[in-house]
């Protein structure tokens, strides 16, 4: 897994994680690469440094998930359990929690009635198609059990 540093046209800074360096240009030549903030597809790599995921980080992790008892799940192919972990901590980090308002509020920050912030909620999937029919770009991601209750 790699994380890169990008920016839009708009100046917006963001973090891209991929599975590989030619991941990162698949997705950009194919423009399935947006900013988050602005929805604007010029979207271009900054310098930074950037985090590989090596085998000797992931047997520690490995070692750490053991001795406390806690397991995540495998819910995605090819991504290991702790990376999807620390996507979801960096998520809750960064986010505000809005709980069963999830929708109301995209809705409104999505129709400038509120400022523009990051949430994340609950929602059902009738929402989030909801959502998405109304051009409101919304991700279902699921929360390990460890992590449900978790507040940053």
């Amino acid at each position: 897994m790699i994380v890169y540093d990008l920016e839009c046209e708009n100046t917006h800074r963001f973090e891209g994680w991929f599975g590989s360096a030619d991941d990162y240009e698949t997705q950009l030549a194919g423009k399935l690469l947006t900013c988050p903030l602005c929805n604007s597809g010029n979207v271009v790599k900054r310098p930074s440094a950037p985090y590989v995921n090596v085998g000797a980080l992931e047997k520690l992790q490995n070692e750490k998930q053991k001795s406390s008892g806690v397991s995540v799940p495998q819910q995605y192919a090819n991504v290991s359990p702790e990376m999807v972990a620390k996507v979801i901590e960096h998520i809750i980090k960064n986010t505000e929690d809005v709980g069963n308002k999830f929708p109301e509020e995209a809705r409104k920050i999505h129709y400038n009635e509120t400022p523009e912030r990051r949430i994340r909620g609950i929602a059902s999937a009738k929402d989030v198609e909801s959502l998405r029919d109304e051009g409101i770009e919304v991700v279902s991601l699921p929360v390990p059990p460890h992590l449900v209750n978790k507040t940053h």
